[in-house]
């Protein structure tokens, strides 16, 4: 099994920038990619980024390329996303997956962090 835990939510105006972590512990070894969904209240959950964990390849949404960036700490087994020029559209639940291979589609993550709260205020 593996845990995933976020953090690194809050509350930050239009314009500011936001630091959010996912430390994975367990059975890491079998994570080949990481995500990060996000979730406004009434719409459904939405791909924001991806990277496969062994490998270069780095993937974003076009609502957040260029703003947002994926990375990981491989020794701490975290995985980051920062996010600057924060918007009130950005402003959703996000959560932290893994799965057996990189997709934007949530299929082929079988573990989920339980999420963070964004609140960008305008």
């Amino acid at each position: 099994q593996v845990q995933l835990v976020e953090s690194g939510g809050g509350l930050v105006q239009a314009g500011g920038s936001l630091r959010l972590s996912c430390a994975a512990s367990g059975r890491t070894g079998i994570l080949y990619a990481m995500g990060w969904f996000r979730q406004a209240p009434g719409k459904e959950r939405e791909f924001v980024a991806a990277m496969n964990w062994g490998a270069v390849g780095t993937y974003y949404a076009d609502s957040v390329k260029g703003r947002f960036t994926i990375n990981r700490d491989s020794a701490k087994n975290t995985v980051y996303l920062q996010m600057t020029s924060l918007k009130p559209d950005d402003t959703a639940v996000y959560y932290c997956a893994g799965g057996g291979y990189y997709s934007s589609s949530v299929t082929p993550y079988d573990y989920w962090g339980q999420g963070t709260q964004v609140t960008v205020s305008s």
